[in-house]
């Protein structure tokens, strides 16, 4: 079933798979099992999520984890080739990563009228997959962007840009092993980069 999100229809388009099966029994699965961990999940369409969990023979462990390295060094790379010859332009690109991920967290966020409204939705799904598959990468980007394109910057945009990569990296790692804290986003990231 599909649900509207702020009128508009909210799909699956990730979800979190196993490497090695929590069962023995399951797709590539082992003695004890495979844990809810970074190294033993891969994000995958639901197609292929199916498809790849009813011919594991096909789809081996090596091959999985060839995949999930290969997609994380696209998007440790990403956006680090792109060169601005004007602030403004860089400044418009990073706006619109920005852009893009303020509205995931507007329509499906812990906030968001759908998760306030009914909290026994899949919101928190789409919410998770969302910051794996889109804000996450859209992050790497934006740091990778401004990295490349450093000497664009005044002293107060290198400020604001090292406030938002502190959080940045901070917010990754706590998808991946929750901490206690990590630093929110700096509002004056936004208020120097974001695009109206």
């Amino acid at each position: 079933m599909t649900k509207v999100v702020d009128g508009t229809p909210a799909f699956h388009i990730g979800e979190m798979a196993h490497v090695i099966a929590h069962s023995a029994d399951g797709p590539r699965g082992q003695t004890g099992g495979g844990l809810d961990t970074y190294e033993n999940l891969i994000l995958l369409c639901p197609n292929c999520h199916t498809a790849i969990d009813k011919a594991p023979e096909a789809y081996s462990e090596e091959l999985l984890r060839k995949w999930k390295a290969g997609r994380e060094e696209e998007v440790e790379r990403a956006g680090s080739d792109i060169a601005f010859e004007h602030i403004e332009d860089l400044k418009k690109h990073i706006g619109l990563l920005l852009a893009e991920n303020h509205g995931i967290f507007l329509n499906v966020g812990p906030h968001s009228s759908i998760a306030n409204e009914d909290p026994g939705s899949d919101a928190v799904e789409i919410w998770t997959a969302r910051k794996l598959d889109t804000i996450l990468p859209n992050n790497k980007k934006i740091i990778n962007s401004i990295e490349r394109n450093i000497s664009l910057l005044s002293k107060q945009d290198i400020a604001a840009f090292l406030a938002f990569k502190g959080h940045a990296l901070a917010y990754e790692q706590q998808q991946f092993g929750r901490t206690e804290f990590y630093p929110k986003f700096p509002a004056i990231f936004s208020e120097r980069f974001g695009y109206e």
